[in-house]
């Protein structure tokens, strides 16, 4: 029984430190994104309106709550088939 349980926290821990190490990388491409989406900003080499800039930021808000709102979520919803 001992076996079983150590066997269930070794994959949790594992499972924890590839979470650690994948999200941290991703984390730092998107804020390396944003920064080249800030240098969009100087209009002394870019032309731009402000609906441009809302579409932008309306559209990062949005894809942003999405994101938020599966990481609130602790359980993933899978279609289940059983015939009764």
């Amino acid at each position: 029984m001992f076996g079983k349980n150590k066997e269930k926290i070794d994959r949790s821990s594992i499972r924890e430190e590839r979470f650690k190490r994948v999200a941290s990388r991703r984390v730092q491409e998107i804020l390396y994104k944003l920064r080249l989406l800030g240098n969009c900003s100087d209009k002394a080499n870019y032309s731009y309106n402000e609906e441009q800039v809302r579409k932008i930021f309306n559209t990062i808000d949005e894809d942003l709550k999405i994101i938020k709102a599966k990481f609130k979520t602790s359980k993933h919803k899978e279609n289940k088939f059983k015939l009764e």
